[in-house]
């Protein structure tokens, strides 16, 4: 991971809402957008890499049968099971080895820029490899992050070592992008 764990259990130390997920009206717009561009109206098993507190995923998880989040800071996953008393979350630290299950959307929200591109490849590939039937839809942030690798490049990073096409979701705001990443083959239904 190119932005170190000491990093993220920082930004977690003073609040469970370091971004202000709970109370900004541009986060609410990005959550939005995010809802919007899901191409299935249900979803069995959603999969979310970088939950944080949990605040996607309260709006996301009422349109799935089983929600799993991943975060490596305990104090995000634990504010990310109050907002979805019934999810299920995980403590990893990426890249690593994703939960074991059968997801069929999964959700990369302002995740890919905090990764090095080792890490970007080792996502993509499990995902492809383990989910091939599954939606993915990266959200990334287009401002500056500070981190080694910035959205745009992060997000190409992940598109090169996918074997899955895109399509750019309705652009929200300059200030962000949505991409969807097609099922490598048919869903099952």
């Amino acid at each position: 991971m190119a932005v170190p764990r000491a990093h993220l259990d920082r930004l977690y130390a003073a609040t469970d809402d370091p971004w202000d997920f709970r109370a900004s009206a541009y986060e609410a717009a990005r959550f939005a957008a995010t809802f919007s561009a899901l191409p299935r109206v249900r979803y069995s098993h959603a999969l979310e890499l970088g939950c944080g507190n949990g605040e996607l995923a309260r709006r996301i998880a009422p349109r799935c049968a089983a929600y799993t989040g991943v975060d490596a800071v305990k104090e995000a996953l634990a504010a990310a099971h109050i907002a979805v008393p019934g999810g299920q979350f995980v403590q990893a630290f990426l890249p690593c080895p994703l939960p074991d299950a059968e997801y069929d959307l999964i959700l990369l929200s302002e995740i890919l820029y905090f990764l090095d591109k080792g890490g970007l490849r080792d996502v993509a590939q499990q995902i492809d490899a383990r989910w091939p039937a599954a939606d993915v839809v990266a959200v990334t942030w287009l401002g500056p992050s500070g981190n080694p690798i910035e959205g745009n490049e992060a997000v190409s990073c992940f598109a090169k070592s996918t074997r899955r096409c895109s399509v750019p979701a309705p652009p929200g705001d300059a200030l962000h992008r949505i991409d969807l990443f097609l099922p490598l083959e048919e869903p099952r239904t």
